[in-house]
């Protein structure tokens, strides 16, 4: 397991990214249908996420848990999302896979690139996808 880079947050800019990551290792465990319809409603009313923003989020939640600093990535991909979204933006939550070898993975991106992982785009296929309101996903 290896372990993304973690920075130290501040006490007070911990309480946000925490309830991130407790609700995202709920979603975490729910089937795949319910998990989109979930993010599809959270995402409503959020405008599209910056880059910035975006990495923002998830070098937060990378901060305040090890497990989403491992290789914990859909509850990773979910808490970053949802702490965009709790800050007025949405990001394109994915998740997809590569096959040879077979790998499958979960994250976030931003104008088709991905935010924050050692993957180019195209890397991995997305299989399920929910972005902003507005785009296809």
């Amino acid at each position: 397991m290896s372990l993304d880079h973690r920075s130290v947050l501040p006490p007070h800019r911990r309480p946000l990214p925490l309830l991130a990551v407790a609700a995202a290792r709920v979603l975490a465990r729910v089937k795949p249908a319910a998990l989109r319809r979930v993010l599809e409603f959270a995402r409503r009313g959020g405008r599209p996420a910056s880059g910035e923003e975006a990495r923002r989020a998830r070098d937060e939640v990378v901060a305040v848990s090890m497990r989403c600093a491992g290789n914990n990535c859909l509850q990773r991909s979910i808490a970053a999302a949802l702490l965009c979204r709790a800050r007025g933006a949405w990001p394109t939550w994915c998740t997809g896979v590569r096959t040879h070898p077979f790998a499958a993975h979960a994250w976030i991106q931003v104008d088709d690139e991905p935010v924050g992982e050692p993957h180019p785009a195209g890397f991995f296929r997305p299989l399920l996808s929910v972005g902003p309101v507005g785009e296809c996903g």
